[in-house]
């Protein structure tokens, strides 16, 4: 078979499941397309995209910007690894550090890599700046946390298809209870050792949690307090995703919500991934303040790829589209009108118990068990009706788009996701 040769969606999933690891149970869908919100089958069915790649992709799919900065770059110059310089990575670090409002940036790949990072930076601050004994260095965690699938980072989590045979595993992280100061006080002032907190402002994976009002102002209050870093991992709800630039900008009250200047939460470490390069490239990045981030030195830490040409080609472009199609004011916007809808049908049926988030990052409760296949079913009635989402959870279906979309496409989305289910029949 030629790589070049038209292929049917049944053939294109018979070759991932005889010659591909069966690690992902996709929805039976085979995408070969994409533009803006939408995106196209093999056979040339068009579908609304509401998992927006878990986020990566809200700039819309081959933003022509960003796009065109990559293919320009890599005309020219795509890897020197760090062994040498480059003249693409300094001015993204620059333009990226003032976007966020911090000293420096640490440049990777993906999300994972780039919480393995923060976790790296802020045990060697807790063993030289904080003065903790060598290698005792604690990391509080919450639980249902999703922060990637490394050994490091499934030691943490208590999701047991992630964990399970993958043992032994990383001592030094403690878990808590998400969206609950007290426990996450109690071991504060129990234990010296403790170096950092590691959180997401919303968790995604666990369903689109969101924390109780104040608690990530709280919870940062606390880590200030205590001297511990407060780690906000912004993977998935950072870049305008939530309705700000990030979610720990909180209901701040600036007019402009892409600025990320006067949040409602600093975070010590910031992780940011997924859109950072609008879906294009794998780009991540760690940021913290000089004060934190000068204890990583020459041969502590380190990446072939990472702050590659393309990448900060490709970093730069995408944060200038969020800017300049304000775009996390339409998450905002959005976001208000998708809720309301919903919140109108939901009381008419018994088949959905809630919808929760913020911006564009929202999830319905599916009235069944975790273990049931009812949202999966109403994801595949979903895909018949012309709309891309998935389950998480079993029972919950998440919302997710480009945040590049108008409101007629989302009011055209609501009554898509409101006719499935009053049709659905379990």
């Amino acid at each position: 078979m030629s790589i070049l040769e038209n292929i049917s969606s049944k053939d294109a999933i018979a070759l991932e499941e005889k010659h591909g690891a069966h690690n992902y149970h996709p929805l039976p869908v085979v995408l070969s397309k994409g533009e803006g919100v939408y995106v196209w089958d093999v056979e040339g069915k068009k579908y609304y995209d509401f998992l927006s790649a878990y986020s990566a992709v809200n700039q819309g799919h081959c933003h022509p910007k960003i796009v065109n900065a990559m293919t320009e770059q890599a005309k020219t110059l795509s890897l020197t690894s760090r062994a040498f310089y480059n003249d693409m990575l300094g001015k993204y670090e620059k333009y990226a550090t003032e976007t966020f409002h911090f000293d420096k940036l640490l440049p990777m790949n993906t999300g994972a890599e780039a919480v393995e990072t923060a976790l790296k930076i802020c045990r060697k601050w807790a063993y030289e700046e904080k003065g903790i004994a060598e290698n005792t260095a604690e990391i509080i965690v919450c639980e249902n946390n999703f922060h990637g699938r490394t050994t490091t980072i499934i030691s943490f989590s208590n999701d047991p298809v992630a964990r399970k045979n993958f043992g032994p595993y990383t001592d030094g992280f403690i878990k808590i209870a998400y969206d609950n100061l007290s426990a996450l006080e109690e071991v504060l002032k129990s234990n010296s050792n403790i170096a950092g907190f590691l959180v997401e402002p919303i968790q995604g994976e666990a369903g689109v949690y969101v924390p109780s009002e104040g608690y990530l102002s709280g919870a940062k209050a606390l880590c200030e307090k205590y001297n511990v870093l407060f780690i906000a991992d912004e993977v998935q709800t950072g870049i305008a995703r939530t309705g700000r630039l990030l979610a720990t900008c909180g209901n701040c009250s600036c007019s402009d919500k892409h600025c990320s200047g006067t949040p409602e939460i600093k975070p010590d470490i910031l992780i940011l991934g997924k859109a950072l390069s609008g879906g294009a490239y794998p780009v991540s990045a760690v940021l913290a303040n000089n004060n934190i981030m000068s204890v990583i030195r020459p041969g502590n830490h380190g990446s072939t790829f990472g702050g590659n040409p393309i990448a900060a080609a490709v970093g730069m472009a995408a944060l200038e589209v969020v800017k300049e199609e304000e775009l996390a004011e339409n998450a905002f916007e959005l976001g208000e009108l998708f809720r309301a809808e919903l919140n109108i049908f939901i009381p008419t049926t018994d088949l959905v118990n809630s919808v929760r988030g913020k911006g564009l990052l929202n999830a319905i409760l599916i009235n069944d068990s975790e273990d049931s296949s009812t949202a999966w079913d109403i994801c595949m009635a979903l895909k018949e009706n012309g709309l891309l989402a998935k389950p998480t959870h079993g029972n919950i279906i998440r919302f997710a788009p480009p945040l590049v979309m108008t409101k007629e496409q989302l009011l055209d989305c609501v009554s898509i996701i409101i006719k499935t289910l009053k049709e659905f029949k379990n």
